[in-house]
């Protein structure tokens, strides 16, 4: 308990102290950031919030022409929202299956101390709860558990007449029709997934559009390889998984953390937002919104952004690093993002008629905090065309975190639900009434 205390001690001073004041992180935003030259430390850089709740009265701050209203309140830690076909909301309420271990090195040591300061670690409710809106005030009014004894569960995907849910170590699927509220029959194995040993647990997922395949983030084991490659197998990917036998084959691969996952509506491929690798820097490495190619590899661990070698990594693999493509868009350095959805067209208005909502949960290697905020990134012709704009802030205040947006999703009627783990709710954004009238 006493080396803890000076663990923590020890990397809350080293966090501001030091260190000179970090240049305007959106050097490192956009098709084509600038990137620093990598440092490394013997004691990584340390920033986290402590995480408090919202105070009565107190929201996040919407851009001008959009408002906030709580969608819904007192969940347990929800992490990833799923909007049904009938508009019931499926929030996925769940932590850490405990396994997520960072090392028993310094540095894993400081990391687990500083997730528990977060408030990241409370005990998984394995839950997935229904959220309805009976009135159509935006506010769910009715709420019922459809799901319980699950695994860390995170991603969902509705398709052919069956609810997959991604749990930490696996996919199963459940006989289900919108309208229900209770499941209690046993699931169907599709597949398992890389577990145990987590350094990351969390399985994104997305059903392709006609129902046949189910696409899935598994984030890797570790920062940059550090608990050995032998532990990163089928891991730091994109699954391509066959929703009725459980085949499975890897999509895409050298993708850190793959968290929000989705169909771009105009260019019809898939997209993700990538938690890049750590404590090279204040301003390394951006966080990134890309497309994914099939079969790419995108450079973890050996490179990151193309063909820039992470000298870290033992041994070099010069033809990995060769193969490696850059990402399309970065989002900035730390800002951990991990929801996405794509704009519905003027449901928020004008401003938000092409583009990628993304949730930030926000830095905790950078001596000044970035992320901890819901942006929009702008698209023209089916691509990213400008940087990232703040559409939901005010999460965190100094070193307090109210709350840190997880999942991002749209809602029937077209306004944008953001998962709030900390805070432990459901926000839902709309447009404000001078945007609705100009909207017409």
């Amino acid at each position: 308990m006493r080396l803890s205390l000076l663990l923590l001690t020890t990397a809350v001073a080293l966090a501001g102290c030091g260190h000179k004041p970090s240049e305007d992180p959106s050097r490192a935003q956009g098709p084509a950031p600038q990137l620093d030259q990598p440092q490394t430390r013997t004691i990584p850089t340390v920033n986290v919030a402590k995480g408090e709740g919202w105070p009565a009265g107190k929201t996040p701050i919407p851009a001008a022409g959009l408002k906030i209203n709580e969608f819904a309140g007192g969940l347990q830690h929800p992490r990833w929202l799923y909007v049904l076909p009938n508009g019931d909301v499926l929030a996925a309420e769940s932590d850490s299956p405990g396994t997520d271990k960072t090392g028993g090195n310094l540095r894993g040591k400081i990391q687990e101390l500083l997730m528990k300061k977060a408030g990241s670690e409370t005990p998984s409710a394995n839950r997935i709860s229904l959220l309805r809106d009976t009135d159509g005030d935006g506010i769910a009014d009715a709420r019922t558990v459809l799901l319980t004894g699950l695994y860390s569960p995170f991603g969902m995907a509705f398709a052919n007449g069956e609810l997959f849910i991604a749990n930490a170590d696996g996919i199963v699927a459940y006989r289900f029709q919108p309208g229900q509220t209770k499941l209690d029959a046993r699931p169907r194995h599709i597949t398992s997934l890389p577990s145990g040993y987590n350094h990351h647990w969390t399985k994104s997922m997305v059903a392709s559009p006609d129902g046949k395949f189910l696409f899935v983030g598994v984030g890797s084991n570790s920062n940059a390889g550090e608990n050995g490659l032998e532990m990163e197998k089928g891991r730091a990917a994109v699954w391509m998984v066959d929703a009725r036998t459980g085949a499975y084959r890897i999509f895409a691969s050298g993708l850190r953390n793959p968290v929000g996952i989705g169909w771009n509506p105009w260019s019809k491929d898939l997209w993700v937002v990538v938690n890049e690798r750590d404590e090279l820097g204040d301003n390394l490495v951006p966080d990134y919104l890309t497309s994914l190619k099939d079969g790419a590899f995108y450079g973890w661990p050996w490179s990151y952004y193309g063909n820039h070698v992470d000298a870290r990594v033992k041994p070099p693999r010069p033809d990995m690093v060769a193969r490696a493509i850059a990402p399309d868009f970065a989002l900035g350095p730390h800002v951990a993002p991990l929801g996405l959805a794509f704009s519905p067209g003027q449901s928020l208005g004008p401003r938000f008629t092409q583009g990628a909502f993304v949730g930030e949960h926000g830095s905790w290697n950078r001596s000044e905090a970035n992320g901890y905020q819901v942006v929009f990134v702008p698209f023209a012709g089916g691509r990213p065309s400008a940087r990232p704009v703040p559409i939901l802030t005010g999460f965190r205040v100094g070193d307090v975190a109210y709350g840190r947006p997880v999942g991002v999703a749209i809602a029937k009627d077209g306004s944008l639900l953001v998962a709030d783990d900390v805070g432990g709710k459901v926000w839902r954004v709309s447009a404000a009434l001078s945007q609705q009238v100009a909207s017409r």
